[in-house]
């Protein structure tokens, strides 16, 4: 019978198998996810998701550089000290990155979520920049 020391060595290993395993799917999600873009040929709308907020930001790969932005972390949509990690404040983020972008002339852009699901707060952002204007 293992002693108690080798349970917790074994127990860490399945722990850091089960960790490269979900950072090899979101390896494999996020170049699924940018070869498609790259193949669409528009603006591309990014996104990271941190756990307590949620940043947007319009891209023009072409030349390199962010046109719109908008984030959780902003006074007027949150600001840094309330709880923006959840999918009120994505629905905030992208209404306010919609009307920016709509400002700027913006209509048509490819999503890039990246290394996330489709799924919560992605998709609320989405669905609010839906609204806004966007099309994606």
């Amino acid at each position: 019978m293992p002693s108690s020391w080798q349970w917790v060595e074994k127990k860490t290993d399945r722990d850091m198998k089960l960790q490269k395993r979900i950072a090899k799917q979101r390896i494999r999600r996020a170049r699924h996810v940018r070869n498609r873009i790259r193949a669409a040929g528009r603006l591309r709308l990014s996104i990271f998701r941190s756990n307590q907020q949620i940043y947007a930001q319009i891209i023009d790969d072409t030349e390199g550089r962010t046109l719109v932005s908008a984030s959780s972390i902003e006074k007027a949509l949150g600001g840094p000290k309330a709880n923006n990690g959840n999918t009120a404040a994505a629905q905030r983020v992208g209404k306010a990155l919609a009307e920016r972008a709509s400002a700027a002339g913006i209509k048509e852009v490819a999503f890039d979520r990246g290394i996330y699901k489709y799924h919560g707060r992605i998709a609320a952002l989405a669905d609010a920049a839906r609204e806004g204007g966007l099309s994606f």
